[in-house]
């Protein structure tokens, strides 16, 4: 057993562009224990191009149910265990906030090393006002739900921000075209690598866009980041119901 207690490293892992990786969180990286990580393939890859071989293990949200307990139980014996995510910052919008919320509840030590994040780099190039925005994660998948919580979005009256997979992109922006009014849109996709891009304009526009691609080649590409503008719900727009 170590010493002193060991710690839980959240380190920040380049979106893109691998340059975007700090020298602390590489040094990180290189001297704990193990690496609790999102998806193992992915990690491997980001060892091999540092040149590390620390050990790894996979954390996600299908893992088994004691893969919490059997992580923290190696900090608690004096490991320093690093949680990475496929790409940005670990925990948020993915499965690490449980892992870091159990060793807070163990008083172990989290220590956040600061990295890339696609939510931070969608806003700040957005152009769309950042003096006060809401992060909602993923949308729901399906539509009724979707669009109710687009319009509970709205009232909160500020700039708004979501994770968005290629294969919904068109259908989320049609309900924000209906249900918000057709407001100004961003959407970032490909964020650091070499096909970066900005879409701007109001949703139907950008939605235009995004069929014209899909038509071209029978489907999108790339991660994407939207980012939606100060907005109201559509007047003729429901309340959703409380609740």
């Amino acid at each position: 057993m170590n010493e002193r207690p060991g710690r839980l490293y959240l380190v920040g892992t380049p979106v893109g562009n691998l340059e975007d990786l700090s020298a602390r969180a590489a040094r990180v990286l290189g001297e704990v224990d193990l690496i609790a990580a999102e998806d193992t393939r992915r990690t491997r890859r980001l060892l091999a191009h540092l040149d590390l071989h620390t050990p790894l293990i996979s954390y996600h949200q299908h893992s088994p149910a004691g893969r919490v307990d059997e992580i923290l139980r190696r900090v608690e014996a004096g490991e320093d265990v690093a949680v990475v995510t496929d790409a940005g910052m670990p925990g948020i919008s993915d499965p690490g906030w449980r892992l870091v919320a159990e060793a807070v509840s163990r008083g172990l030590t989290v220590v956040p090393v600061p990295g890339p994040s696609a939510l931070t780099l969608a806003l700040s190039a957005s152009g769309l006002p950042t003096r006060s925005f809401v992060f909602d994660g993923f949308l729901p998948r399906r539509q009724g739900p979707r669009r109710r919580r687009l319009a509970e979005l709205a009232r909160l009256g500020v700039t708004v921000v979501v994770y968005e997979s290629p294969h919904r992109a068109i259908e989320t922006l049609g309900d924000v075209a209906e249900v918000l009014d057709d407001p100004e849109v961003v959407l970032c996709r490909e964020l650091t690598k070499v096909h970066e891009e900005f879409i701007r304009g109001r949703a139907r526009e950008v939605l235009e866009v995004l069929e014209a691609r899909k038509s071209a080649d029978g489907r999108l590409k790339g991660e994407m980041t939207l980012v939606i503008g100060v907005t109201s719900p559509s007047p003729g727009q429901p309340t959703p119901p409380a609740g």
